[in-house]
């Protein structure tokens, strides 16, 4: 048999059309699904209370250092303050409470 009868499919430029074609979609994919695969910090901290507390609270914390009311290592306390005050509250992850007899 002769090679001469190949199909237009078995050239090389076929194969790099499809391979252009199958780039093309994996790249469409990717955008598509871009918060799926690359989570942005915004997206990760809005399901958590405790991050939303926090975020809360650096605000006026912010608010409060730009009016002058506290320096900037004042700030940088009350921000570790309010994020154990966050965390008290909300749980930061402390699981399920536990069943048994106290201690």
């Amino acid at each position: 048999m002769s090679t001469r009868g190949t199909s237009a499919l078995d050239r090389p430029a076929a194969r790099v059309g499809a391979f252009l074609i199958f780039l093309s979609v994996a790249a469409a994919l990717g955008w598509i699904h871009r918060d799926d695969l690359l989570p942005s910090e915004t997206a990760i901290a809005a399901d958590d209370p405790v991050a939303k507390c926090l975020a809360e609270r650096s605000v006026d914390i912010d608010k409060m250092r730009q009016d002058g009311i506290i320096d900037a290592d004042r700030a940088t306390l009350f921000k570790s303050r309010a994020e154990a005050l966050c965390q008290a509250q909300l749980g930061a992850g402390a699981g399920p409470p536990t069943t048994g007899a106290p201690r």
